[in-house]
């Protein structure tokens, strides 16, 4: 199973600030038309919250207009930026949600997915209450031998980019502890950072997804001024291979052509087939590495 996440979209209308930076509406079109055309195509797409820059009903309008042509099965989750009540108003809730959160599961796919709603109204940093907490146990605890997916838009970790640690998440000491109970949940993704950071707990692998829009520069000390940079905007992919989760990070809006090695090689299919036995690869072979 692949699952494609993307986060923090930024959608915003012409006039804002992020569209004078980033043209993050343009960028999320690309998107789409990236993961429409890719081969295989992910089983599903996850939004990570941060679904638009303001929660306005206008860039929800704009961010439905974006997103209804994605052709792949969408799961979506609000991020601090977003007003999770405009978002019903103007989209309507998903048939997937069920409660008053974003907090729900979805049962439909080799691996099980468990959305995790971080979102306080009216703040920036996110908060996961005891009530909360206790109901995403009982939800675990419901098949604990299903490989399953967490996602969220705080990441439960401390990143090392001061300022956007110090608008974090409360409660992540009592998920990990819920985690490390249940090591079911193979993998628990993010995003919010606007970069590809990764932690583990246990056997549990932690990943926040870059942003569909721009990237925050990678300050690791609290001198560093709080900067977002125009790094490409990027995707991220997790793969159930059966055994775990594979992650990668992909850039989906590059300059310039790709290098095809096999032109390279004088006999690909020999050098392919070479490669494919797993064996020992010599210096000097005929493969590319």
């Amino acid at each position: 199973m692949l699952i494609a996440q993307i986060s923090d979209l930024h959608v915003a209308p012409d006039e804002s600030f992020m569209r004078k930076f980033v043209d993050a509406n343009e960028l999320l079109t690309r998107a789409v038309e990236y993961l429409n055309t890719m081969t295989p195509r992910p089983d599903v797409v996850v939004a990570t919250g941060d679904l638009t820059d303001h929660g306005t009903a206008d860039e929800y309008v704009m961010l439905g207009e974006i997103l209804g042509g994605l052709e792949i099965p969408l799961y979506l989750l609000p991020g601090n930026h977003d007003e999770p009540d405009v978002l019903r108003a103007v989209l309507g809730t998903p048939d997937y949600v069920t409660g008053p959160t974003f907090d729900y599961t979805v049962e439909d796919h080799a691996v099980r997915l468990v959305a995790i709603d971080s979102t306080t109204p009216g703040r920036h940093d996110g908060e996961l209450d005891a009530a909360q907490l206790l109901a995403l146990e009982a939800r675990l605890r419901e098949q604990p031998d299903r490989p399953t997916f967490c996602f969220m838009h705080h990441p439960p970790f401390e990143t090392g980019i001061w300022w956007m640690d110090c608008i974090g998440l409360t409660g992540a000491r009592d998920l990990e502890a819920i985690v490390r109970r249940n090591p079911q949940v193979r993998l628990v993704v993010a995003g919010h950072v606007h970069r590809p950071v990764s932690t583990v707990w246990g056997s549990t692998l932690l990943f926040t997804a870059p942003s569909t829009a721009h990237q925050t520069a990678m300050a690791l000390h609290d001198d560093c001024p709080p900067r977002i940079t125009t790094e490409p905007p990027m995707l991220a992919f997790h793969q159930w291979t059966g055994d775990g989760f594979v992650s990668h990070a992909t850039v989906f809006d590059k300059e310039g052509p790709d290098l095809n090695i096999a032109e390279l090689v004088g006999d690909w299919p020999s050098a392919k087939a070479s490669i494919l036995e797993r064996g020992p690869m010599h210096k000097g072979s005929s493969a590319v590495g």
